[in-house]
């Protein structure tokens, strides 16, 4: 009787341990839940590819990416506030993630011209050759009255890329808006 016991024993801790060995990690569960959210996102699907985030993080509470996803999801909708804490919890994981840092600065500008500056800086520090990172910083500047530091930055995104030439207007000095003719705003 004893024998059958250890050996009933024997038999559940050896399925147990082989349950073990097919299930998944925590870092597995959450590779499988960013994969799904991914491509619902890319489906369009973003209350599914929410929820997919979501468990990502109940995985993995520190993964930048489904932040990072999340962000753009929520600044998609104009829920700004909400966006931007998802990029500042994708930042607390890894202070020079790019794509949280340009993203960031953009919802920035409207706010605070000299955070979004320095988010775009530091985005740029990380990613020098980044030429929306320049284009965007350049914008900035300008929009700051540092007009030679926006040029300088616009002629850097420019030289990475030359297709962004047509985005460039010239700055207007202050207090004009239209060129004028004989008093008459041109037509």
């Amino acid at each position: 009787m004893r024998a059958g016991r250890v050996l009933a024993v024997a038999l559940v801790a050896l399925l147990a341990a082989g349950a073990c060995r097919h299930k998944k990690t925590e870092a597995q569960l959450a590779a499988d839940a960013l994969a799904r959210g991914l491509k619902a996102h890319t489906a369009g699907n973003l209350a599914e590819a929410s929820k997919d985030y979501h468990d990502v993080l109940a995985h993995d509470p520190n993964n930048k990416f489904a932040y990072f996803d999340l962000g753009v999801i929520d600044q998609a909708a104009g829920r700004n506030a909400e966006a931007e804490g998802n990029y500042r919890s994708a930042l607390k994981t890894d202070p020079d993630f790019e794509p949280a840092l340009f993203n960031l600065a953009i919802l920035r500008t409207a706010i605070d011209i000299n955070e979004a500056i320095s988010l775009y800086r530091h985005a740029a520090a990380v990613s020098p050759n980044e030429a929306t990172v320049h284009l965007n910083l350049g914008f900035a500047l300008r929009q700051a009255g540092d007009v030679a530091a926006g040029e300088a930055e616009l002629a850097r995104a420019v030289q990475l890329d030359p297709a962004l030439q047509s985005r460039i207007t010239p700055p207007q000095p202050a207090g004009t808006t239209t060129p004028t003719v004989a008093g008459r705003t041109k037509p």
